[in-house]
């Protein structure tokens, strides 16, 4: 009787968007969650919105109540349940010295949240992919600057973690897909997201405690080095959170890459930061990143940098056809945004932004060592975010 009263609610209008929701967010604290759960506050077609995190925030959005959930080990069935659309956000980045951990929860964790939506009866499952998940682009056949299509191969780059996890979820998608034609399913695919209350959070996940907040005034930094080849797409999360949105409400299926212009490389970057470019080879940086991530100085993983200079530009022009989605920033506002951000120690109250989670002078990212969350220690213990 419930499922029927979720489908009722579920019924599409003239227009293919949905009449009355309610939407479960897993992972909803984040970068894009906080954004989404702002955007569906101010959709009237959203009647009630379930925040599933590991940690509670204090953070009290309209419409929203929360639930602490690990997607890993708890039962998830009973919070999906009467939900018309579950949007799976949920990631561990951290720590990238134990791929075993994140394999639990971004894989094994996902694919929890997945046969839970299934079992719960719920019509519609956005799950959030990635650029990630993308093999190398044309860059490799000598045609770096031709976009790709969702039908590109999503084999992601071998050695990165993140990338095989995302990869091997768009296979456990193809299945799930086969598996149950009766759920809608979308991937979201998007660029690298920034907003500005994520920086202090994007800065312990990548580049660690050791970077000092002034580095990043304009010309407080001369000259600024960058691998030859350096290019990728960005978008504000706030629109990320409109595509989400829009995926939520209308009748659409499949994936949906998402980016705003333009592409960014270092040139681009050391604008904003009024220096100069400096093209540097490859190797020496990859071989300088590698040895500060054994000594645990840095978070962000030398594989990782070897996938981010093999991603492929993303054509968004699906996106644009059949959701109707356009950014309202442009990738250097977004990327902007977010250096403002880094300046001044920006945060949001959620466990995942917060300003001081890394500590008082991030004492805590330093004690619990670089390349894992905060609080989470090298006895093995899960992460508290």
């Amino acid at each position: 009787m419930a499922h029927v009263l979720t489908a009722s609610l579920f019924a599409l209008t003239r227009n293919g968007q949905v009449a009355a929701m309610r939407v479960v967010i897993v992972g909803a604290t984040g970068n894009a969650g906080t954004s989404l759960v702002q955007a569906l506050g101010a959709e009237d077609r959203v009647t009630s919105v379930l925040g599933l995190a590991r940690r509670l925030p204090t953070w009290r959005p309209d419409k929203t109540e929360w639930a602490a959930v690990d997607v890993a080990t708890d039962e998830l069935a009973s919070h999906l349940s009467g939900a018309d659309v579950v949007v799976h956000l949920a990631w561990l980045f951290q720590p990238t010295h134990d791929p075993v951990q994140t394999w639990r929860t971004n894989v094994l964790g996902s694919m929890r949240v997945f046969e839970a939506t299934a079992a719960a009866r719920v019509p519609a499952l956005i799950c959030a992919s990635s650029v990630g998940a993308y093999s190398p682009g044309p860059a490799d056949q000598g045609r770096p600057d031709h976009p790709v299509d969702e039908s590109w191969p999503t084999h992601g780059w071998p050695t990165a973690a993140y990338c095989m996890e995302k990869a091997y979820l768009e296979r456990v998608l193809d299945r799930f897909e086969r598996d149950h034609p009766e759920l809608r399913v979308v991937r979201m695919r998007p660029a690298f997201i920034f907003k500005r209350q994520a920086a202090t959070e994007q800065r312990r996940l990548f580049a660690g405690p050791l970077l000092p907040h002034p580095l990043v005034r304009p010309r407080l930094m001369p000259v600024l080095p960058g691998p030859a080849g350096l290019r990728f797409q960005a978008l504000h999360s706030a629109d990320a959170a409109e595509a989400y949105r829009l995926a939520i409400a209308k009748d659409v299926r499949g994936a949906f890459n998402i980016a705003a212009d333009p592409v960014v490389d270092t040139a681009v970057i050391a604008g904003l930061l009024e220096a100069r470019s400096l093209r540097t080879p490859v190797r020496p940086l990859r071989a300088l990143l590698a040895a500060a991530w054994r000594l645990h100085l840095v978070p962000a993983s030398p594989q990782l940098f070897d996938a981010v200079l093999r991603l492929p530009i993303m054509d968004t022009t699906r996106a644009r056809d059949e959701l109707g989605w356009s950014p309202r920033h442009g990738a250097l506002a977004a990327i902007q945004e977010f250096l403002d951000g880094l300046r001044t120690g920006a945060g949001m109250e959620t466990p995942p932004l917060a300003e001081d989670a890394g500590g008082p002078a991030r004492i805590r990212e330093f004690a619990t060592g670089v390349g894992t969350p905060p609080n989470t220690h090298r006895t093995g213990r899960r992460p508290d975010r």
